[in-house]
């Protein structure tokens, strides 16, 4: 008998010219069983089940020229279970997808594909989801769908399947934005084997900006109209989709805003990105003084002394013809190659080569004299400076009093030089050289014992060891000034901006009330001239959907870094202890001193940042006292992360302070922009967790899964509530807000049991 197959694609976003989103990607479906088959989900049933599969490979190569992109998928699938499957695969459209040239190949074989329209393709999803009683296809009702015939998989068969189309991106606030969901793949009963994207960027115009807010991505530029971006990773159960931004334009220095305002009346949220594509030849760009300032003490020998100096030698090979620079070894005693800093040169770089060979380990650690000696050698203020220190221990010889070495240095400091420090180890005073850094417009480093300095030190000094735009400041006008408001933004982070190093770029976070069309102006030193350019931007009313609510989560993660640097220089402080836990709960940014978050056990009022949740904020940051030893050093080097975020985090994460290392969290789920805390046996939307019992009286409706008020609340509420729906397992309840609360509805809260 003649057998007739489907296959049903899924996983791959689609961005549609209205922005709206397809998910493809790579989601079988059983069809060959008359049996309740569960869609295959992250954590596998105990006994291998007779139905299921696994995602060996996920390949996605992509070419992205000027607005369109010409994308191929390959997914490798391995039949895990006892039985033969056949199997269809499903392929959502967005209703406007602008897609063509779709082709489905499987192990090489081509298949044709047939479009169905929303309403069939929604009774085929829902066909599915009543089937299974699985409902991880929720996430696509609403949308198109393409059909094609397939084949039957053998137990432990392999078949590889191919996706080919080119789709038109969407472009907005000039920026052109690029959508892969890899969410799809986490319905797998393993992690998936190896995820290897490549995205290569063409343009006609000379590319500027290339930013990823959801991955940490490597950006090659073979050309100024050429980019190409990739990420691997293995073993991975992918919890963000991912996502490209890019800009073009003419000129030295581009820049794009993009800005995002959930509801009228409420403060909007921006994101600054700035590239600089100055191409001075190599005589002309900006000099530049660095003193390497490098820790000898007893505690550095064997493979740290061994490392270090090789990391000294790094920098010293990759100053530049012109540079000035130093070498400064301290334990006890203070030492320097020369008494004063000196022109790079083939003879003075092998000679400092020699002097670092010469350094051995032995003694105490004189931090103030060391800092002292380097920045009594800068002189001139008309070239960036970088003193490059770093010690493993605490200061034990000369000044050792925290507050008078940093209120020392500083004063020391007469020319802005940018202090960048390196703690190596757990026996720092990490609190020490955070404020040290802090204090002398620089950043920290924190090495950890199983890690090499080396790699660190160079991995850094390859960002600045080529300033191509010094002295920045940033400043937004509205076209049409209103001076008695005041500035159109605020809380801009990092609020030191620095330098701009070549191949490098600036983000920046804020927030704004004003809203209409505004001009940017970035200012700076270039090969030493002040220079000066501006940009328009528009500071959105109100945003239609909640593709850019990327941007308030990453303003919320840096907002909550400064809050702890404040709270940590300056004691405690109410006002800002009720903000940290609200911006943590809002947008599930967990920290150690919100980790009670994440406590299923907990009450969900704990969630609304209330009286509470404030005390017990406030007993954990006790913990900020800690200067020295592993606590210490996990909590400034996660503050760190927090206050230089340069994308949004996929998943909350928590740190455990006193063994360093990173805990399960298994109470908060992020879906989308939403964020989910479970409660017993409950999950509770973020909106719906921090109301009061007595606010939720007679709002909410209890429904059934499954059931046809089920299946209307999936076709009609937000994509965000779809996600949590389709996220929702058995035995477990849900409690989500429909957003007909916004017009007075009733029933705005339902409990899907």
């Amino acid at each position: 008998m003649q057998r007739s197959w489907t296959i049903r694609f899924a996983s791959l976003v689609v961005v549609g010219l209205l922005g709206s989103l397809v998910h493809a990607q790579g989601l079988l479906i059983v069809t060959n069983t008359p049996d309740r088959v569960m869609l295959p989900r992250p954590l596998p049933p105990p006994q291998p089940p007779a139905m299921s599969y696994k995602i060996k490979e996920l390949a996605v190569h992509a070419r992205l020229v000027d607005q369109v992109a010409r994308v191929q998928v390959s997914q490798s699938f391995v039949n895990t279970g006892s039985r033969q499957m056949e199997v269809s695969f499903v392929f959502p459209l967005p209703y406007d997808g602008a897609i063509d040239q779709m082709t489905f190949l499987v192990d090489g074989k081509e298949y044709p594909a047939k479009l169905l329209p929303a309403a069939e393709a929604r009774r085929i999803y829902e066909g599915y989801v009543r089937r299974n009683r699985d409902p991880a296809l929720l996430e696509w009702i609403g949308t198109g769908m393409f059909q094609t015939s397939v084949f039957p998989v053998p137990p432990g068969a392999e078949r590889r399947v191919t996706l080919r189309y080119s789709q038109l991106l969407r472009k907005v606030g000039g920026m052109t934005d690029f959508l892969f969901p890899l969410t799809t793949a986490k319905y797998t009963s393993e992690p998936v084997g190896k995820i290897d994207l490549q995205a290569t960027i063409d343009s006609s115009i000379e590319i500027k900006n290339v930013y990823s807010p959801t991955h940490a991505v490597d950006v090659k530029r073979p050309s100024a109209k050429q980019a190409v971006v990739s990420y691997t990773g293995q073993g991975l159960v992918p919890v963000a989709d991912f996502r490209l931004l890019f800009d073009v334009s003419k000129g030295e220095l581009g820049a794009s805003v993009v800005s995002y305002r959930p509801q009228q009346g409420e403060d909007g949220y921006l994101l600054l990105l700035a590239s600089p594509q100055f191409k001075a030849a190599g005589a002309d760009r900006p000099r530049k003084t660095v003193i390497c300032v490098f820790d000898r003490s007893g505690s550095m020998s064997g493979k740290k002394i061994e490392q270090a100096r090789e990391a000294l030698k790094f920098v010293i090979n990759n100053l530049r013809e012109g540079d000035r620079f130093n070498v400064i070894g301290y334990a006890s005693e203070v030492e320097a190659f020369r008494p004063e800093v000196q022109r790079y040169n083939d003879s003075t770089r092998r000679e400092a080569l020699g002097f670092a060979e010469g350094l051995y380990a032995g003694g105490g650690t004189d931090i103030h004299g060391a800092l002292s000696m380097a920045l009594g050698m800068l002189q001139d203020s008309t070239e960036p400076s970088y003193v490059i220190f770093m010690t493993d221990g605490l200061p034990t010889v000369g000044e050792t009093v925290e507050s008078k070495i940093v209120a020392a240095v500083k004063a020391r400091n007469a020319v802005r030089a940018r202090l960048v420090v390196f703690g190596v180890g757990y026996d720092v005073n990490s609190r020490l050289l955070d404020r040290l850094a802090r204090a002398n417009f620089g950043r920290t480093e924190f090495v950890r014992p199983n890690e090499d300095i080396e790699e660190h030190v160079s991995r850094l000094y390859r960002q600045i060891g080529s300033p191509v735009m010094t002295d920045l400041a940033v400043k937004f006008e509205l076209d049409v000034p209103r001076v008695e408001e005041g500035g159109p933004v605020n809380r801009l982070y990092p609020r030191q901006v620095g330098d701009l190093f070549e191949g490098e770029q600036l983000v920046l976070v804020g927030r704004y009330r004003k809203t209409g069309v505004a001009r940017v102006w970035i200012t700076g030193r270039v090969s030493g001239r002040e220079q000066k350019f501006d940009f328009p931007a528009t500071l959105v009313d109100s945003s239609p959907d909640q593709s850019h609510g990327f941007v308030e989560k990453l303003w919320a993660m840096r907002r909550i870094g400064e809050i702890l640097e404040e709270l940590d220089e300056r004691g405690k402080n109410d006002e800002l202890i009720q903000e940290l836990v609200s911006l943590s709960a809002r947008h599930g940014i967990l920290t150690p001193y919100t980790s009670f978050l994440a406590d299923d056990n907990a009450a969900p009022g704990l969630v609304s940042g209330g009286a509470e949740a404030s005390r017990r904020a406030a007993t954990l940051l006790d913990r900020l006292g800690e200067a020295e030893g592993k606590a210490a050093f996990v909590q400034r080097d996660e503050m760190r992360k927090l206050a230089g975020a340069r994308r949004a985090a996929p998943a909350p994460a928590l740190r455990n302070m006193d063994r360093d290392e990173a805990v399960a969290v298994n109470a908060v789920q992020m879906l989308g922009n939403q964020v989910l805390y479970r409660r017993g046996n409950t999950w509770y939307s973020y909106d719906v967790a921090r109301s009061s019992a007595s606010e939720l009286a007679g709002q909410v409706k209890v429904i059934e899964r499954f059931s046809d008020e089920y299946f209307r609340l999936v076709r009609e509420t937000t994509p965000e509530n779809q996600k949590a729906l389709a996220a929702q397992k058995d035995r477990e309840e849900l409690m989500i807000r429909h957003p007909a609360a916004k017009s007075g509805a009733p029933a705005a809260v339902y409990r899907v049991k």
